[in-house]
This record gives C-alpha cells, structure tokens and sequence, in this order.
C-alpha cells in the first residue's frame, strides 16, 4: 500500500516540483452571495486553490432564490438542502446528509476533506470522511460558544465548548487565524491546531478608492468626520458601546456622521438610538472599498471575533482605527502606531480613544499610512501556500491511506 509520509518538515518551495494537485473537498455553510468574513474568505480560497491547479469540491447549502444560482462554470459545486439560521434570515445552514457525503465521495474519493463551518453540514461532512479514513482538516471560524450570554443562553456554554472540542478534535488539523486564539483553544483541550492569517486584497481595499462623490451623498464637507462601522448589526457585536462612543464624540464635534454598513436583527433598535445615522445595508466588492476609504474613522468594538476580516481591510483602506485588543486587531495593529487599542472590555477607555481620534486629523492620517502599510504584508498567495503544507502533512499523517490512479499530473509538469 502505498503511504505519503514526510520524515521532516519541508518548506512548501522544496516540495513544490514533486508535488501533485490536489483534489479537495470543501464543505462550508457560509459562501457568497451571502456577505461576511466566513464567505469572503472562504471564497477567495476556493478561487486561490482552483488557480493553483487544484481540484475543489465546493458543499455548501443551496442558495434561496433571491440570492440566484450558483457560479455556472464551477461544475464541482455540490448544492445540498438548507435552511435559513433562526433570526439570520439572510444567511444559510445546512441539514444533515451524511449518507449522501459517503455516496459522493466513496464514488469520487477526494484527497482530503476541509470543512469551514461546524453545522449540521460540517458535522455529517466530518462524520463522512471519518467513515471513509479520509484526512479531515477544519477551521475556527465563528466563537458560537462566546454568543451564548448575549441571548440569554449562558447555560449553554459548556455544552457548546464540548461539541465544538468533540468536531475540531477528530480533525487532523484545525486552523485557526491568530496565536492568541490558537493557545486559548490549546487551554480548552483542542488540538491539533496551525495557525493560518487571514489575508486582505490590498489592490481592492485602498486610499485610492476615497470618493468625494459618496462623502457629498452622505452630506459631509471637506474636514467633516465620517465614522464608520462594518460587520453583522446583532447582540453579539457589542454595539451599545458603538452608539456611546459616537455620541460623545458628536457631542464634541456636531459635523461628524456615523456611517454603518451591514445588516442583521438589531438593525431596527441601532436606528433608534442612533436615528441620524446613514444605514448603508450591505455593500460588497469595489463599493465596500469606496464605502471603506471614503470614511476616516472605523471604530470596531466587538468582543467576540475569531479574527474580523473588517479591521485588515479598514487598514488597507488607510483609516484610523479603535478597537478592543482582541482578535485581529489585536493581531494587526500596534498602539498608537497603526490605530488605537483599549484594553478588553474597558468601554471607558474605547471612548475616550475614539473621541481622541475624531478629533485629530493628523493622527488619523499617520496612523492610516502605517495601518496601510501593514496590511501590505498580508498577502494571499503566502496564506494559501501554508494551507497547502497542511494539507499535504494531513494526507502524509493519514490513518489508512488509499493510492489514488487517477491523480493529475504534478504541478508544473
């Protein structure tokens, strides 16, 4: 029998010329047209494999109607039955079809099987590849368990932590976007984990795209204060500190605009507390940069991301930024050099650096030529080539290897 095995580990450029494409099954219950950080990078990984001459598998639930059909010239997309998330009406899960996984892939065995998402979908995908000893690697995308307080449900916590421990810990590898949250995990029992970034179009997300055009849509002069927020309006978002911090620094300078794009169900109480404010909905692709580089404040104060695909690109954009020190700002951005951080949970101190930072022009620009220029270094190609090497580690590590007679030839020739 044929095994794949590494003596030691190899810098991808050294086994790249012996290497073969893979054929990769990708499971994900969050993809475009849907619009957040899980289907944006999700997708761009996809898109940065398939040019790498890879084959991908995409699963994921079929999209509703008003959302449209599937990309037409991906003929790998697999649509399973789905459902829209209880108060997320705008966003998918899938339902369990393990039975149909282990048909699809015993017919056409993948390489190795990743799931991005921990749903029912992930699930009957993880219990699948378990059945057929394919290698599985995951990601952790999404701290369901840390939403728990914000509904109302802090029981359970614990049995969340444990199913999610349970998934995670029958992968061969799970991938996770920062070190901080990789040695949380490794406290809680996880393992194995690898740390993987998240990368950012810096090509898209630019200075470049500021447009005077949209700031006179949204009634700002010149040297007026556009402070924006991007993400998913719900509990979790920690958005009343969000509406303190602007209304104080309005109350400071009256000019300033709170500018807010996205959606969600706490849409509805934001309008009230903050009536004067420009809900933009959801915005993608080249106008979500406009909408980005046309502001000059982004104040982020969520306490729940495992990254926050946001903060990367509001850096690339040149903003000045305040946010708590968690997660990808807590990553990316130094103090005071390339956006402002407050301690976690310290709302007093959040405001206070927000306040500051609506009312200094010069250190919102130096600060956003450094935010920009650290984002620069967070490219895609260099992400996808460490997914890769994990790949190829999981197929070597794998339990019961099966030779394959119909891989493509190797990459390069």
């Amino acid at each position: 029998m044929d095994t794949f095995r590494y003596s030691k580990p190899y810098l991808v450029e050294e086994l790249q010329p012996l290497r073969r494409s893979l054929r990769i099954a990708m499971v994900t219950e969050s993809y475009p047209p849907e619009v957040n950080g899980v289907a944006n990078s999700v997708a761009r990984l996809v898109a940065d494999l398939r040019g790498r001459e890879h084959s991908v598998q995409l699963v994921r639930p079929r999209p509703t109607d008003s959302e449209g059909a599937p990309v037409a010239d991906q003929e790998d997309d697999v649509l399973t039955r789905g459902m829209a998330i209880p108060m997320y009406g705008h966003l998918r899960m899938g339902l369990p079809c393990k039975a149909g996984l282990v048909k699809l892939w015993t017919l056409r065995r993948p390489d190795l099987v990743h799931i991005a998402t921990e749903g029912p979908l992930g699930w009957s995908a993880l219990q699948a590849a378990l059945k057929l000893r394919l290698p599985v690697c995951s990601d952790f995308r999404t701290n369901f368990h840390a939403y728990c307080q914000h509904y109302r449900m802090g029981w359970l916590h614990k049995p969340i932590v444990g199913y999610l421990r349970k998934f995670h810990n029958h992968c061969d590898c799970t991938m996770v976007p920062t070190e901080t949250l990789r040695i949380q995990l490794d406290q809680a029992g996880f393992h194995p984990l690898a740390v993987v970034a998240r990368g950012v179009d810096t090509g898209r997300f630019s200075p470049d795209k500021r447009s005077m055009a949209l700031r006179q849509q949204w009634g700002l002069a010149d040297d007026d204060v556009a402070v924006l927020h991007v993400g998913r309006l719900a509990a979790e978002k920690n958005l009343p500190v969000l509406v303190q911090a602007f209304h104080q620094l309005q109350a400071r300078q009256p000019t300033a605009r709170l500018v807010i794009v996205g959606d969600g169900p706490a849409r509805a109480e934001l309008l009230a507390q903050v009536p004067q404010a420009l809900f933009a909905g959801f915005r993608s692709g080249d106008d979500l940069a406009a909408h980005y580089a046309s502001s000059d404040l982004f104040l982020f104060p969520s306490l729940t991301e495992t990254y926050g695909n946001v903060t990367p690109e509001a850096m690339a954009s040149g903003l000045g930024i305040v946010a708590f020190d968690d997660a990808a700002a807590g990553e990316l951005i130094r103090h005071r050099h390339s956006g402002m951080l407050a301690q976690k949970a310290d709302t007093a101190a959040f405001v206070q650096l927000a306040i500051f930072m609506a009312a200094s022009h010069a250190a919102r620009r130096a600060m956003g030529r450094e935010a920009r220029l650290r984002a620069q270094g967070l490219g895609w190609d260099a992400i996808v080539r460490r997914v890769e090497d994990i790949y190829h580690t999981a197929i070597g590590q794998t339990r019961s290897p099966i030779p394959r007679t119909d891989w493509p030839q190797a990459v390069g020739g």
